[in-house]
């Protein structure tokens, strides 16, 4: 089990994930996002929705705006639909994947 250096705890289940930042091969990069799991219906993908504002200056205001992200989920970190978490940028995994599911903040309530 590797520390990957952004603070986030190992979690205490192993898994033999290649792809696992914990206890495979998968380097993190330097951006770091967090959101909601919106669904887990993919094999070891999840994808996760955040919310942020976007300034228009033509009316100096703020809109809401929401985007997806497709991450991969290793097996270790048991993520569940609901679920608050980070997600840390790494190499592309597939076509739609250049995330991987770092920690798990809190669960639903």
């Amino acid at each position: 089990m590797s520390d990957i250096g952004v603070g986030a705890k190992a979690p205490k289940k192993s898994c033999d994930d290649n792809n696992c930042p914990f206890h495979g091969s998968l380097s993190v990069r330097r951006k770091f996002l967090e959101g909601k799991v919106v669904s887990v219906k993919m094999i070891k993908t999840v994808t996760v929705e955040r919310d942020y504002q976007q300034y228009v200056p033509k009316y100096t205001r703020y809109e809401k705006r929401r985007s997806r992200i497709m991450a991969h989920n290793p097996p270790c970190l048991e993520i569940h639909e609901g679920d608050k978490v980070r997600v840390a940028e790494c190499r592309p995994i597939s076509k739609e994947v250049a995330f991987v599911v770092v920690e798990k903040l809190a669960a639903p309530s």
